[in-house]
């Protein structure tokens, strides 16, 4: 008889991945070229970025230091002049992104009064945006001391802001979270975290169980209530500024349940907390909610069960991304990430009748790492 336990913290799960040693000999012999490559692109871009802005500030002294990188071919500079003023730069390349929606999200947050970067200037046809400095500190490095206080305050703020941006919405602003990019998101699991990552070939059978578990997933979050949704309303896209929070890294926002931030938020993969917690701001965001209008379930059972089935879809969905960007884009970091998100979806999994065959699944896939964490 199977019995779900909490899982310390790492224990029994390594996010290894499959063949690694075999990989590493092929791996270094294309490093040092493509490195090479990448560097001499970035030098490149960086020289125009910096033209630009000459051309912005003619006659005017500034100096451009890294402000931080994201999972996708973005880049952030910030432009730091004489007199101390400071801009952040957005590199995009347009041969691989897209400038336009962060433009049009951010002006539809902005306008529903939330912190987010405003535009001083734009080159769409380069990919550089020009933008407002919202600081230094993210809420990851603000909230690592796991101070309840401070967490109490930072997540209270956040709440807030989320509630602006779920008032704000409109049907036809922003692309549906639909049933296809739902699904898509949870098919990155097979192909990328169980095939490629674990090296692992599902049996029919256990195809045939997720498929199931799928199903069930996103017929329920179909049937939530509909707002603006972020998608990664998280502890390293969120800034510690005046008025807080600084939100950044919006521009893949959708109109779609009106759990999924929050899990975002609170089932955060970079940073941890006590369930008890999470559950108390959970309650304070449901009772602002509900005095605010939006569209939450009445009875707080009913909306923390559509929390944890939008949770285990998110959850689902990270696993893959990692593993992809591990694999894919040779961006490592995020394995250490893993078995906090892995435990997400375990604890959500042996919690529901609906998904007792992902728990099983799990089980299968990682069976010393249920040993260890788990008592059964």
């Amino acid at each position: 008889m199977r019995k779900c336990a909490q899982q310390g913290k790492g224990d029994g799960f390594e996010a290894k991945p499959h063949g690694a040693q075999a990989m590493v000999k092929v791996v270094n012999s294309v490093k040092f070229t493509t490195n090479a490559l990448r560097q001499r692109l970035n030098m490149q871009r960086q020289q125009q970025l910096a033209a630009w802005l000459h051309s912005l500030f003619p006659g005017e002294s500034f100096t451009l230091s890294p402000a931080s990188a994201d999972a996708s071919f973005r880049r952030y500079f910030r432009a730091t002049f004489a007199d101390g003023r400071t801009r952040v730069v957005m590199d995009a390349p347009p041969q691989h992104e897209d400038c336009k929606p962060f433009l049009h999200v951010g002006k539809l947050f902005e306008d529903a009064g939330v912190h987010v970067p405003h535009v001083h200037a734009q080159d769409l046809a380069q990919g550089f945006l020009l933008l407002s400095d919202l600081g230094g500190t993210t809420y990851a490095q603000a909230l690592a001391g796991g101070d309840i206080a401070n967490a109490r305050k930072l997540y209270g703020a956040a709440t807030d802001a989320l509630i602006n941006i779920q008032r704000a919405s409109r049907e036809d602003e922003l692309p549906p979270y639909d049933e296809g990019l739902l699904r898509r998101e949870l098919n990155l699991f097979p192909d990328w975290y169980i095939a490629k990552h674990l090296g692992v070939t599902l049996t029919t059978k256990q195809q045939a169980k997720l498929e199931e578990v799928f199903a069930r997933i996103v017929a329920n979050n179909l049937a939530q209530p509909r707002v603006y949704v972020h998608r990664d309303y998280h502890s390293r896209n969120l800034m510690v500024t005046e008025p807080n929070p600084g939100v950044l890294d919006f521009q893949d926002a959708v109109y779609g349940p009106i759990t999924y931030d929050l899990v975002s938020l609170f089932k955060d993969a970079y940073i941890r907390w006590e369930e008890a917690d999470i559950i108390d701001w959970l309650i304070l965001y449901w009772e602002k909610a509900r005095y605010a209008g939006l569209p939450v379930h009445a009875d707080f059972g009913e909306f923390y069960r559509d929390y944890e089935m939008m949770g285990v879809q998110r959850h689902i969905k990270v696993l893959g991304i990692f593993a992809r960007l591990y694999h894919r884009d040779g961006k490592e970091g995020y394995l250490k990430n893993m078995p906090l998100v892995f435990e997400y979806l375990y604890r959500a999994a042996c919690r529901y009748i609906d998904l007792k065959p992902l728990q099983v699944l799990l089980e299968e896939l990682h069976p010393q790492a249920i040993r260890k964490g788990y008592t059964f």
